[in-house]
Order: structure tokens, then sequence, then C-alpha cells
């Protein structure tokens, strides 16, 4: 019976150990498997004009790719930041930006489009296969993929604060310049 009570504190110990270590983390650095990998390639209709668009299309560009849907609130509270993006680094040759409007119905993706304004391409995912392939947890989530094709950040949650200057400054522009990303 004593051996049972010394396991049964140890085990209590490494519940209470793993739960406090987990206090410290950010709930949003969800780690992802494919950054360092190639991008998962994708077609799909784009939501405002029916025209079909491919990752392939896109070749040798760096790509932020941001997973939205119209019933998503904080999808509503990055969407300016993501306008924002786009005005700054648009007129780079080799910049693209694409948003996947993930599991949506057709008109509420329209209607949030035309509401809250749309500088770039957005594919249609209604049945989330791309998401599927990019293991998107939920929206939004948004990644950037460098001119060769390799997923070289991920990020989960709305780009807001201080991640915007952090996917800016230290992701995107480097790898427009050629450079390495800053790792924070």
């Amino acid at each position: 019976m004593k051996g049972w009570h010394v396991a049964t504190i140890v085990v209590i110990i490494g519940i209470i150990g793993l739960f406090y270590a987990g206090l410290g983390r950010d709930p949003r650095s969800i780690p992802s498997v494919l950054v360092g990998k190639e991008a998962p390639a994708f077609s799909g209709q784009d939501v405002q004009t029916g025209e079909n668009l491919s990752l392939d299309a896109y070749k040798g560009k760096v790509i932020v790719l941001n997973f939205w849907a119209s019933w998503c609130q904080e999808c509503r509270l990055e969407h300016q930041n993501l306008l924002a993006i786009h005005r700054q680094f648009r007129d780079y040759p080799d910049f693209v930006m694409l948003g996947i409007d993930y599991q949506d119905q057709p008109g509420d993706a329209i209607v949030f489009l035309n509401s809250f304004g749309s500088t770039y391409p957005h594919v249609r995912d209604i049945k989330g296969t791309i998401a599927i392939d990019y293991g998107v947890y939920g929206v939004p989530e948004t990644f950037v993929i460098d001119s060769q094709g390799m997923i070289r950040f991920k990020y989960v949650g709305p780009i807001v604060g201080p991640v915007y200057s952090q996917i800016t400054d230290q992701i995107i522009r480097p790898l427009l310049e050629g450079k390495e990303p800053q790792r924070s």
C-alpha cells in the first residue's frame, strides 16, 4: 500500500509540473511540422471572380497566405492589418498575398470582402481541404512562403499588435531582400 501512495504522489507532481510549464508558453505558438518544408500545392476558385487560382502560378515569389472566414471575429480584427501588409509590399515584384476563405458560404465571404475591403485574391476552401494540407487548427492562421516554395513562418491568431511588426520587419522584408528571416 505504501508504494501505491508514493507512485500516486509522483504522478500528481508530474502532472502539476506539466501544467505549470504550460502556463509560461504562448498559446498561439503552436509549432507546425510544415515550417521548413515545401508548401503544399493547391488551386481553387477566386471568391470574387470565380477565376481558378493556384499556388504554382506564384512560383519564385514570397507569398503571405492567410486563412480566414467571414464568421471569424478575430479575422475581422486583423483584416485592416492584412490590407496594410499588402499595401506595404504590393509594389515588390516578388511579393504575393493570398487569402484562403475557409469553410465559408460564398455569399458571406463576398459580403465580408465588400464590407471590409479587398486588395488581393482570395481562394475558396469550402470543404477545408487546403486547410487540412496546411495543418490549420482554426482561423485566422497565416503562413509566409519563401521564393523557393518553403514555408518559413506560421502564426496562429490575428495579425495585430507586435505580431504585425514581426511579420513585416523580421519575416517578409528580409525574404524579399534575399536574407534570412529573423527569429525572435
